[in-house]
């Protein structure tokens, strides 16, 4: 079926000599995966390859046959313009970690257009603005909404949270439970919105220490999720 869809590129891989296989996250039918071919070898060719930078919001044209393979990818132009997201070095590195971390989150093949929303919106804020430095960490804890494993905030000034049951407690009951730093920042950042992520100041490490909880607790919710290898790139563009 021949659909016009709005779309989140996720990943870009090299296929032979050639052809792009990449992963978008569609409003119209979640994720699809498509063969383009030819698009590293023509210059006159109806794509280019920069379009499917990692997070780059495109406007689709498609056949989605709907089978679980590879789709056809008919036209694609940008939906959106970003100012800073693929030049500025430091968010440059968040995208492609943020990227690589919705690749291996998100696996639904159907529409879920309150995730899509939130993920445009989200990058559209992080383009637009210059104090971003915690925006990973509140995306992630956001996106865990959506995923559906979201922090239980009943008893949320408990001094412990369980990783695994996702709740605030007053005593630690399994070996997954924290009770440090991250559980203080953590009763924070819930109902923050990004406009006032400028008021939390945090160093290097506790920021490390933090995201490296918040990563723990999505590979204990989703199955097959692993830390992303682009987290070491990250932190060393942080930490310079």
């Amino acid at each position: 079926m021949l659909i016009t869809t709005k779309g989140i590129v996720f990943s870009a891989l090299k296929y032979g000599e050639a052809d792009l296989i990449v992963k978008c996250f569609t409003l119209q039918s979640g994720l699809k995966t498509y063969l383009l071919r030819g698009v590293l070898k023509s210059k006159k060719g109806k794509f280019k390859a920069s379009l499917f930078q990692p997070l780059t919001q495109l406007e689709i044209v498609a056949n989605h046959k709907d089978k679980g393979t590879m789709e056809y990818m008919k036209e694609a132009k940008l939906g959106k313009v970003y100012q800073s997201l693929h030049t500025n070095v430091v968010k440059a590195s968040v995208v492609m970690f943020l990227s690589e971390v919705l690749k291996n989150a998100i696996k639904e093949e159907e529409a879920n257009p309150a995730l899509y929303n939130f993920l445009e919106t989200s990058l559209e804020w992080f383009d637009t603005h210059s104090s971003t430095v915690n925006f990973h960490l509140l995306f992630l804890l956001k996106l865990s909404r959506y995923l559906g494993f979201y922090p239980d905030d009943y008893q949320q000034d408990a001094p412990v949270f369980n990783l695994v049951d996702g709740t605030f407690q007053d005593v630690e009951t399994n070996p997954d439970c924290i009770n440090d730093e991250n559980v203080v920042l953590l009763q924070r950042l819930l109902g923050t919105d990004f406009d006032a992520l400028s008021a939390i100041k945090l160093n290097q490490t506790t920021r490390s220490g933090f995201l490296l909880m918040l990563l723990k607790y999505y590979e204990i919710h989703l199955q097959g999720f692993h830390k992303p290898k682009s987290l070491a790139v990250m932190n060393e563009i942080y930490n310079s």
